[in-house]
């Protein structure tokens, strides 16, 4: 097939700076990376605001002689108080009703041999929250009461009571350094999932692209000086470089902001908790409170373009044959399904690669062209992937993409000159024979 490059190249930069310019471009790019930081921290701001404005004061009628009463109002603080009485059952929901209390806990005296259960009425169900917290405290108090009775020792409660920490260390080549599993973990699904809605997003600009082209009869004009498959590419080409602009923008904010959100939490930390002086510097409590951002490699954001780039390429000509048969953003649902189907399965196997990553079946799915943009960039993130592998991945997703987009050139050769009614998958499989 003749290919003009100089074409091709024409087609990319005008896609490219006619988005770029767009003030939908420009707002979406400098607002996406505040209303991600807004979402993240959203749920642990309101979660500390609930805390804060909340109280709850609960009655304890205790039916075993007092024995677990006065242990559950010496473990009472600000957001929950517990209140020992006397009253009978009856006076005790009334004052709940009159709203003297927020609800009452019913100890029987069974619930110290294991056979009986506490329960707790309110008026209302209460957060879950709450919940969690009422059960936390009359289990520790009623396991405490129960090692009592048996005559365990002060030492014996001490030793049951102690928490046995875990520090996990990475063998380098020399010496030992930080584990970030769980951080890069968590890195590792991001990767994931912004690599998934990219490519989803991305793709669907081409497709709409091509819509509005063929609506509008101007790819008529067009393709009268531009082979179809040409435009195609530098369609393609022009909305991935539009897209990886935009994503490297917006690490770029993320990044900072986390950089300077680690200092500014350890400020509201006690040093003196975490075993570092008084005068420690902002950087060390955060460290030592885990709040420190690890070291991204260069390698993995080397790979993660490559994978994201041969990830739209793939899925954006596939996008582009779609809205090449179609007339109206609306029919396209129909044809939609072959395409979304392989981007969709990864989703479902993140789990599994997630808790092994180094098992058979996450090796084979992580090479599958179709899987492996999502799926070897978490493996990336959080084993050592052989580069054998990722070579191996990077090449098949290249050899696919080189087959799609041939296919799809087919397609789109067809399609933009196809009007009235809208294709089957059928007539686009044999639009792709057409030689």
């Amino acid at each position: 097939m003749n290919m003009s490059l100089r074409k091709i190249w024409l087609i990319v930069r005008s896609e490219y700076w006619r988005r770029v310019r767009s003030k939908a471009f420009i707002l979406a790019t400098l607002l996406v990376p505040f209303g991600f930081v807004l979402v993240a921290a959203a749920p642990a701001a309101l979660g500390y605001l609930a805390e804060q404005n909340s109280s709850k004061t609960v009655a304890v009628v205790d039916q075993t002689g007092g024995q677990l009463a006065d242990s559950l109002a010496a473990v009472s603080d600000d957001q929950l108080t517990f209140r020992p009485v006397s009253h009978p059952t009856d006076s005790v929901r009334a004052a709940v009703r009159a709203g003297t209390y927020d609800g009452y806990l019913l100890l029987p005296d069974s619930l110290l041999t294991g056979k009986g259960h506490a329960t707790y009425y309110g008026m209302q169900g209460g957060g879950l929250t709450d919940q969690i917290q009422i059960e936390g405290r009359v289990s520790e108090v009623v396991r405490q009461q129960r090692l009592r009775a048996a005559n365990a020792t002060k030492g014996v409660l001490s030793i049951l009571q102690s928490d046995v920490s875990v520090q996990n260390r990475t063998i380098q080549e020399v010496g030992t350094g930080a584990d970030h599993t769980f951080a890069y973990t968590a890195i590792g699904y991001v990767m994931a999932f912004v690599i998934y809605f990219a490519v989803f997003v991305y793709g669907q600009y081409v497709m709409q692209g091509v819509i509005e082209e063929k609506s509008s009869r101007v790819v008529e004009i067009i393709v009268s000086s531009v082979r179809p498959f040409e435009l195609l590419m530098g369609k393609v080409l022009g909305i991935g470089a539009m897209g990886l602009t935009q994503m490297v923008v917006w690490a770029a904010v993320v990044m900072g902001v986390l950089a300077g959100a680690a200092p500014l939490l350890a400020l509201f930390l006690d040093p003196a908790s975490l075993g570092v002086p008084a005068d420690a510097s902002s950087t060390a409590v955060a460290e030592a409170a885990g709040l420190s951002i690890p070291p991204v490699p260069y390698a993995l954001l080397g790979w993660f373009i490559l994978f994201f780039v041969g990830g739209f390429l793939l899925y954006a000509s596939l996008f582009a044959a779609v809205g090449s048969a179609v007339e109206q953003q609306q029919d396209a649902q129909n044809l939609l399904l072959p395409v979304m189907t392989p981007l969709i399965l990864p989703i479902l196997f993140l789990a599994f690669v997630l808790e092994s990553p180094d098992a058979t079946t996450s090796v084979v799915l992580s090479l599958v062209p179709f899987f492996s943009p999502i799926l070897m960039m978490l493996r990336a993130a959080i084993t050592s992937v052989p580069v054998w592998q990722m070579l191996t991945a990077l090449g098949l997703l290249a050899i696919t993409f080189v087959t799609m987009i041939g296919l799809a050139g087919r397609i789109y050769r067809v399609g933009i000159l196809s009007y009235g009614k809208t294709p089957s998958l059928r007539e686009i499989a044999r639009w792709a024979t057409y030689r």
